[in-house]
C-alpha cells in the first residue's frame, strides 16, 4: 500500500502545473484508490483520524462524481493538502510497526 499512496503524493504534487484534463481524471481515479485503500486499513483499528481525513479526500477526489470547482487555482491547495496528508500518512507508524 505503500507505493500506492506514494504514487498519490506524487501525482497531486504534479497536479499543481498546468496539464491536460485526461491527468486530472487519471488523478482522481489513483487518489481515490489510495483513500478508500486507507479507510479500509485503517477502519480495522477502529474510527479515527484517518478514516475521517480519508474518507473525505475519497470523496473530493472521486471520479464517478466529481466536484468541479471551474477554476484551475482553488484546486492548488487542495492537491497540495492531499499531498501533503498522503505523504505524512505514507511515514506515519501504524500499529503494528509500533508493537
Amino acid at each position: 500500500m505503500r507505493a500506492l499512496l506514494l504514487i498519490s503524493v506524487g501525482l497531486l504534487f504534479l497536479g499543481i502545473l498546468d496539464l491536460p484534463i485526461g491527468y486530472y481524471t487519471l488523478l482522481r481515479i489513483v487518489v481515490t484508490i489510495g483513500a478508500v485503500a486507507v479507510v479500509i486499513s485503517e477502519f480495522q483499528n477502529g474510527f479515527n483520524f484517518w478514516v475521517i481525513v480519508f474518507g473525505l479526500s475519497a470523496i473530493v477526489f472521486n471520479p464517478l462524481i466529481p466536484i468541479y470547482l471551474n477554476d484551475k487555482d482553488a484546486w492548488v491547495p487542495i492537491d497540495l493538502l492531499g499531498g501533503v496528508l498522503f505523504l505524512v500518512k505514507v511515514f506515519s507508524p501504524s500499529k503494528t510497526e509500533a508493537q
